[in-house]
């Protein structure tokens, strides 16, 4: 079966290549990939600055398609459903952080950038029917991480004044479409006018570009400052976001893209009682939360654009140059 496999000695560090296909043991079920996705985890292992990156891997963390094969003591109904894949493996018993032997789908163990791909059956949730597999394929790593910084760690409230930064990446477009159908008044920031202004059409209350120097001052006037900070790039743009929360405020962080701060206004954080947070992807609960929350309220993913598998390379360069609206996906 063809699949896209990290190669640190061609072009792109990408392969298109045949690999061995196996019959699925006791407890995995066997999925036909129909839609995969790209996250940035992706990019960081063809860069070879992911953790344990071994040459040969099939990448890709995202993927919906139908099950065609199910091992020992998983059911045989399965067969034929049109299902999601949740890639949080072993999270563990505690819902408040990740096991030791927490792992995501792609790197070290093959993931989805695959015409099939062999999962644990506890791993997969049937697709919401109003997705198709593209979208649905969207869903599971960006979605799993928006809704957990928003849910768990940001108690996110109905009426909330909620600032998403950088929108327009896959989880900052889930946080936004989730706050939204919360019922929280939600602004984004980004240094694309494009993504503001879509922003704007999409519900936002207002939308701020992050590398004006008096940003922070015009967010202030319109908002009144934010219960809930979503954000991905920490950095010295982190004392922005301290200077933007409302006294008793929450700044949830699920990266960061610009470092660690050079030096941290830490009177505001003690004075205003501001509650800094990291999360990452979410537990088992969380994916079926978020999954249902989906559901109910028919959300769909913004697709930026979709691209074969002989594609690839083209396809991680997109999410490379950062100009990408939305997820990138690609099809067998």
């Amino acid at each position: 079966m063809k699949a896209i496999t990290l190669n640190s000695k061609t072009l792109g560090s990408l392969l298109l290549t045949d690999v061995q296909d196996r019959p699925c043991e006791s407890g995995e079920v066997k999925v036909g990939i129909k839609a995969a996705a790209l996250n940035h985890r992706d990019e960081w292992c063809r860069k070879g600055l992911y953790p344990n990156i071994q040459d040969g891997i099939v990448l890709g963390s995202d993927g919906a398609g139908v099950v065609l094969e199910v091992g020992d003591s998983v059911n045989l109904n399965l067969v034929g459903k049109e299902v999601i894949i949740n890639p949080a493996i072993n999270w563990g018993d505690r819902q408040e952080v990740q096991s030791k032997n927490f792992e995501i789908l792609g790197m070290p163990r093959n993931g989805t950038l695959s015409e099939q791909v062999i999962v644990p059956a506890d791993r997969i949730k049937l697709k919401p029917e109003h997705l198709s597999f593209e979208e649905a394929a969207a869903l599971p790593l960006a979605g799993l991480t928006a809704y957990r910084a928003l849910f768990y760690q940001g108690q996110l409230k109905k009426g909330d004044s909620v600032l998403i930064t950088g929108f327009g990446g896959g989880v900052a477009q889930f946080a936004f479409q989730f706050a939204l159908n919360a019922g929280a008044k939600v602004y984004a920031s980004s240094s694309k006018e494009n993504k503001r202004d879509l922003a704007k059409e999409l519900g936002a209350v207002d939308v701020f570009d992050y590398t004006e120097d008096h940003w922070t001052e015009q967010a202030l006037a319109s908002s009144g400052g934010f219960d809930l900070i979503i954000d991905s790039a920490v950095g010295d743009s982190l004392n922005n976001l301290i200077d933007v929360a409302k006294p008793g405020g929450k700044i949830v962080f699920y990266g960061a893209t610009k470092g660690n701060p050079s030096e941290l206004t830490a009177r505001k954080i003690f004075w205003n009682q501001l509650k800094l947070m990291g999360t990452t992807m979410g537990s088992d609960q969380d994916f079926e939360n978020m999954v249902q929350f989906v559901k109910e309220n028919k959300i769909k993913p913004i697709i930026d654009q979709v691209f074969s598998f002989q594609e690839a390379i083209q396809a991680f360069d997109r999410m490379k140059e950062g100009e990408q609206m939305g997820k990138i996906v690609l099809t067998p």
